[in-house]
């Protein structure tokens, strides 16, 4: 390890990657509806130069989140308003639509699987999940987003494209996870920018910690540490700077976060 940076541990055996967006970094939450599409072109051209197999989730920012905050929807089922339900999962299509556009103008292949295609209730199906290497060995991207969820019983829920990477992890078993936020990865102390570069053990402890209605940070941190129990490397890094992404990748030294598998 160099003196402020990361090395991820290189693994031959597993081939799939998995990246998530942070809404934070693709919209500006700022502004309502807006997404950010020079993050997203920046991050794309990044992307490019994986020569790999992955696999791209993102969260909602100003589109999803948004509108489950108008509408007070969470993580947890309930019979939430159907209108909300509606306009939820359309905004959702919409910033994935978006999405997808400029992956394909930056000479992408991205491959649109919403969750309810590997999703029933809460819980992952097994075999829909583990298609997804599959398709991400053609040359692929599979492309999914957090949403809003059918639970049954006339009941809804919000899952976060953060729990979705938990779900596949557990069953894709990736050789690396990387979540791109808008900072350069955890901090302990947020006001004076302290960041903590690798963590091995429980969940840490960290101060000022912004929440959103699928947990923000924390639930960030506790999948990273769960992924991590599940020996694979798991990355936090700033999405203002992508090339960190890419390093992450081919394993070279730089800045940010890493939940070191275990």
């Amino acid at each position: 390890m160099g003196r402020d940076f990361l090395k991820p541990t290189i693994s031959l055996i597993k081939i799939m990657i998995l990246i998530k967006l942070g809404g934070s970094i693709i919209t500006n939450k700022q502004k309502p509806l807006t997404a950010n599409n020079s993050a997203i072109k920046k991050i794309a051209t990044q992307l490019k130069k994986v020569n790999e197999p992955y696999m791209v989730i993102h969260g909602g920012g100003s589109f999803g989140h948004y509108w489950s905050v108008k509408y007070d929807m969470h993580t947890k089922p309930d019979k939430y308003s159907i209108k909300g339900v509606a306009v939820v999962k359309n905004s959702m299509v919409e910033l994935n639509k978006l999405v997808l556009q400029i992956f394909l103008q930056s000479n992408l292949y991205p491959y649109c699987l919403p969750p309810t295609d590997f999703v029933f209730g809460d819980k992952p199906i097994t075999k829909k999940s583990q298609e997804i290497t599959k398709i991400a060995k053609t040359g692929l991207i599979p492309v999914s987003y957090g949403d809003v969820m059918w639970f049954g019983k006339n009941k809804f829920y919000i899952l976060s494209g953060d729990r979705i990477m938990g779900m596949l992890t557990r069953i894709l078993k990736p050789r690396l996870a990387i979540f791109v936020t808008n900072v350069d990865g955890v901090y302990s102390d947020i006001k004076n920018k302290k960041l903590i570069r690798e963590i091995t053990t429980e969940r840490p402890t960290i101060t000022d910690v912004k929440m959103d209605v699928t947990g923000g940070m924390k639930r960030k941190i506790d999948e990273a540490i769960n992924m991590s129990k599940n020996n694979t490397d798991v990355f936090f890094v700033n999405g203002k700077v992508p090339q960190r992404i890419t390093d992450a990748i081919k394993g070279k030294e730089f800045e940010g976060t890493l939940f070191r598998r275990h």
